[in-house]
C-alpha cells in the first residue's frame, strides 16, 4: 500500500481522537463509545498504517539486526498493547498517542517523498525529451515511423521546431539547434555537413538530413538517463558509516529507553504510564530516519543537478572521491589543446605569404598542410595554380606559381637565403614551440609561418578555477619536453611530466598517487588507462566511447571549465551530505535527554505524539537542505 494511502488513514482515524484531546478539557466531549471507539480507530490504524514498519522491524529482528522501523514499532506497539491493559483495569488510555505518533511518522514521509519526486525531477525530464517518431527515408521518400523502428544507418529528415530522434552526422543541410536540455549550453549551436547532432535537442530554424549513428539504448540520452539512475541509486562510502552508527544507534536507544522507564517507575516511583511515557518518546524521537535521509536525498540533488549542467557524475563512490583530491593531471593533445594544429603567426607579407604557401600546399599531404590552407581559407586568400610541384623529401614542397619558383618548407634549407631579422624570428618562434614553416620566392625568404596546437580559450581559466580550488594541477604528455612547457606555460600549469608513452600514462599516475589524491582528465583511447587507474577519471565528451566508459565522471560539452564546475559540485554534495549527518546526530543528541525527562523539574517534557512530529519535521528538514543544493550556486 502506498505511503500516501497508509497516511491518509492514519489521519481520518486519528482526527475523531484529537478533537476529543482539545475539546475534553473545555468541554467535556467524548467519543460515542469512549475507550472502545479509541481501541477501534487505533486498531484499524496499526494494522493498516503501522503494519509495515512492524514487518520491517521484525525482518531485522529475525536476522539479528535493528532498523530505523524498529524504534517506531516498539514505541508503538508498547503504547498500543499497554493501552489495551489499561482500559480492562480501568486505568487511562493512550491509544491516543500510537495513533499520532503513526500519523506523524507517516506525515514526514510523505513530505520526504514528495520532497524526493521533486530532487530527482532531473530524472523525469530527461526521460520526457526524447522524440517519439521520426521521418525516416524509405524507398525514396522520407516517411514518419516510430521511434524504435529507426535503425542505424537510416536517413532521417529534420524539419525547422522538430526533435532530433536519434545521435547522427548531418549529410545535407544546415540549421541552428538548440541543444541546452542535453549539454546545458544556452546559446543554440551552427550545425552543418559533417558535424554530429544528439537525439532530443530541437532543430531551430533550418532543414537538414543526417544519417543515424546512435540509435536505441547507445544514444547519448539514454546513456545520460542510465548514469543518472546509476548515481541516484548508488551509495557514497560515508553511506556505510551511516549503517554502521544505525545498527549501533538503535539498540543504544532501546537500552536508553529501558532505563528511562525504570528510574521514573521504580526509583522516582511515578506510575506505569507516566514511565511509560517517558520510555517511547525516548524511541519515537530517537528514531533515525534522518540518518538514513542525509546521504541519498543529497547524491540525488546533486547528480541530478549535474545532468541539467552536462556534467554526468557515475555514482556515490566517485563524488565523495572527488572531494578528497589534491591534485588534477590533464592530458595535453585534445583536452588542454583543441587536438588540431593551427596557424599563430605569420611573419611577412600576410596575403602574399599565405597565398604562396596555400597554393603549394593544396597539393601536398603533409599533416601541416590543412591548418594553413585553414588559415587562407579564414583570410578569404585565394590560391593560383602551381606547375611543376614537387615533394623536396625532408626539406619541403615547390613549384611554378605565376611563373617564379616557390618553396615552402623548413627553415634549414640550403637553397633558400634568410634575412638576419627572420633567422632571429625563426629561433624566437622555435623556442616557443611552435612549428616554423619558411615561404620563398626566387630562393629569397619572404616569410614565415608558425603552426601550434593551441590551448583551448578557456583553457587557462579553468587552471586558474582548480588553483582557487587549491588543487595542484599538472600535464600529462607524450609530447618532447619544450613543446609541453611551452603549452603548460600558456595555460597556467607548472607541473609537467612529457615523453611519456601512452602504454605508460597509467603508471605515472600511479605514481603521483604514492603521494596524493588524484584526478586524470583525458579524451582517447590511450587515456582509458590513466583514467581507470585515477581516484577520480574525469573524461571529456568529445572522447572516445572506451575513454567515456572508463571516467568516472563525464563532461558532455568538452568544456574544461566544467572540469571545475564537476568539482565544486562534488564537494558542495558532499559537504552537504556532511551537514545533514551532522543536523541528524545533533537532533538526536538534543532530543534524547529531553524525551527521557532530565529537565521534567524545569517543566520541559515531550509527549510521544509530539516526539513523533518532532522526528518526521526532522527528517523533513534533512530533505530540504539536500533541495536547497540544487539552488545553490555553482
Amino acid at each position: 500500500m502506498k505511503i500516501t494511502t497508509r497516511f491518509w488513514i492514519s489521519l481520518i482515524f486519528s482526527l475523531p481522537m484529537l478533537l476529543e484531546m482539545i475539546l475534553h478539557p473545555f468541554t467535556g466531549w467524548m467519543l460515542p463509545g469512549g475507550s472502545w471507539t479509541m481501541l477501534v480507530f487505533t486498531t484499524i490504524i496499526m494494522l493498516i498504517s503501522a503494519g509495515p514498519f512492524v514487518s520491517s522491524a521484525w525482518a531485522a529482528f529475525k536476522k539479528h539486526h535493528s532498523n530505523m522501523d524498529t524504534l517506531v514499532a516498539l514505541g508503538t506497539l508498547t503504547t498500543y498493547l499497554y493501552s489495551i491493559y489499561a482500559m480492562f483495569t480501568h486505568r487511562p488510555v493512550f491509544f491516543e498517542t500510537a495513533a499520532f505518533v503513526i500519523t506523524f511518522v507517516l506525515l514526514g514521509q510523505v513530505l520526504e517523498e514528495k520532497m524526493r519526486s521533486n530532487a530527482s525531477s532531473a530524472m523525469s525530464k530527461l526521460v520526457k525529451l526524447g522524440a517519439k517518431n521520426a521521418l525516416v527515408k524509405r524507398d525514396d521518400h522520407f516517411v514518419k515511423v516510430p521511434i524504435d523502428q529507426v535503425k542505424q544507418g537510416d536517413l532521417i529528415q529534420v524539419q525547422p521546431g522538430q526533435k532530433i530522434p536519434v545521435d547522427g552526422k548531418i549529410v545535407s543541410g544546415n540549421s541552428a539547434v538548440d541543444e541546452s536540455m542535453v549539454t546545458g549550453e544556452s546559446l543554440p549551436a551552427h550545425k552543418k555537413v559533417g558535424d554530429k547532432v544528439i537525439g532530443a535537442t530541437i532543430n531551430q530554424n533550418g532543414s537538414f538530413v543526417f544519417t543515424a549513428e546512435k540509435v536505441g539504448s547507445d544514444t547519448m540520452l539514454a546513456q545520460i538517463i542510465a548514469i543518472v539512475k546509476q548515481a541516484q541509486n548508488s551509495h557514497a562510502p560515508i553511506q556505510k558509516l551511516t549503517d554502521k552508527v544505525a545498527n549501533i544507534f538503535v539498540p543504544t536507544v532501546l537500552i536508553i529507553a529501558i532505563a528511562t522507564f525504570l528510574v521514573w517507575y521504580v526509583l522516582i516511583g511515578k506510575d506505569v504510564a507516566t514511565a511509560l511515557n517517558f520510555a517511547v518518546a525516548v524511541m519515537v524521537i530517537a528514531c533515525p530516519c534522518a540518518l538514513g535521509l542525509a546521504t541519498p536525498t543529497a547524491l540525488m540533488v546533486g547528480t541530478g543537478r549535474g545532468a541539467k549542467m552536462g556534467i554526468l557524475i557515475k555514482n556515490g563512490e566517485i563524488l565523495e572521491a572527488a572531494n578528497n583530491l589534491d591534485t588534477v593531471v590533464f592530458d595535453k593533445t585534445g583536452t588542454i589543446t583543441r587536438g588540431k594544429p593551427v596557424v599563430t603567426d605569420i611573419v611577412g607579407n600576410k596575403e602574399e605569404v599565405l597565398q604562396i604557401a596555400a597554393s603549394l600546399e593544396k597539393m601536398s599531404e603533409h599533416p601541416l598542410a590543412p591548418a594553413i590552407l585553414a588559415a587562407a581559407k579564414a583570410g578569404k586568400i585565394s590560391t593560383s595554380p602551381v606547375t611543376n610541384f614537387m615533394a623536396i623529401e625532408g626539406s619541403g614542397i615547390s613549384g611554378q606559381i605565376n611563373g617564379r619558383a616557390a618553396f615552402v618548407g623548413k627553415p634549414a634549407s640550403k637553397d633558400v637565403t634568410v634575412a638576419s631579422p627572420l633567422k632571429a624570428k625563426i629561433t624566437t618562434l622555435q623556442e616557443e614551440a611552435k612549428t616554423v614553416v619558411l615561404v620563398a620566392i626566387e630562393k629569397q625568404a619572404i616569410g614565415l609561418i608558425a603552426i601550434q596546437d593551441v590551448p583551448k580559450e578557456n583553457a587557462a581559466r579553468a587552471i586558474s578555477g582548480l588553483v582557487k580550488l587549491g588543487l595542484e594541477p599538472v600535464m600529462l604528455t607524450g609530447d618532447n619536453k619544450p613543446v609541453a612547457q611551452a603549452i603548460a606555460q600558456q595555460v597556467g600549469i607548472n607541473k609537467v611530466i612529457a615523453e611519456v608513452l601512452p602504454i605508460d600514462k597509467a603508471a605515472a599516475i600511479k605514481k603521483l598517487q604514492q603521494h596524493h589524491k588524484v584526478a586524470f582528465v583525458g579524451d582517447g583511447i590511450n587515456d582509458a588507462p590513466a583514467l581507470t587507474q585515477a581516484n577520480v577519471g574525469i573524461a571529456m565528451g568529445s572522447g572516445t566511447d572506451v575513454a567515456i566508459e572508463a571516467g568516472g565522471i563525464v563532461l558532455i560539452k568538452n568544456d574544461l571549465e566544467d572540469v571545475v564546475r564537476a568539482l565544486k559540485l562534488s564537494k558542495k554534495t558532499f559537504s552537504r551530505i556532511k551537514l545533514n549527518l551532522f543536523w541528524a546526530f545533533i537532533y538526536n543528541v538534543l532530543g534524547i535527554p529531553v524525551a527521557a525527562g532530565l529537565f521534567a523539574g524545569a517543566g520541559l517534557t515531550l509527549s510521544p505524539e509530539f516526539a513523533g512530529m518532532a522526528m518526521a519535521f526532522s527528517s523533513l528538514s534533512v530533505v530540504i537542505s539536500s533541495v536547497l543544493l540544487g539552488k545553490s550556486k555553482i
